[in-house]
């Protein structure tokens, strides 16, 4: 598995960490096992996605519930919530990755710690965001 992946694994492992504890970034990697088994590349780009994603988390949030109008956020599952907001992040405040890989990460991320149905559900929101900021001035 490579760094990037591996990375994004573990942010979405401590952003739903975070969400069921409101503990922060610096202690749950204190005391997350994977986190300490991590190589130092993968847990820098694990930190600038989760600082990133809960630094944003409003921005994203609000992107997140337009996108998904008819559905509330504390509706949806936590893990394709979280996901979501990851991908989101990356979509919208690192435009160094490609929209198209940001999506096909989230939808195998989707297919691993998701439901059933997740990585179809996670597909369509993002491409359907991904559209509407490409029609949108």
């Amino acid at each position: 598995m490579g760094t990037r992946r591996r990375g994004r694994e573990l942010a979405l492992q401590l952003l739903y960490q975070h969400e069921l504890t409101n503990a922060q970034p610096e202690d749950m990697e204190t005391h997350f096992e994977e986190w300490k088994g991590a190589p130092p590349a993968v847990q820098e780009f694990a930190d600038q996605l989760l600082r990133g994603t809960l630094a944003n988390r409003q921005a994203i949030d609000d992107e997140l519930d337009r996108q998904t109008a008819h559905w509330r956020l504390e509706r949806l599952a936590a893990v394709d919530r979280n996901i979501l907001r990851l991908a989101f992040y990356e979509l919208l405040f690192n435009p160094t990755t490609p929209h198209a890989v940001v999506i096909d990460e989230a939808i195998e991320i989707a297919k691993k710690y998701g439901a059933e149905d997740s990585a179809r559900f996670v597909n369509g929101v993002l491409d359907g965001f991904v559209r509407r900021r490409a029609t949108t001035p």
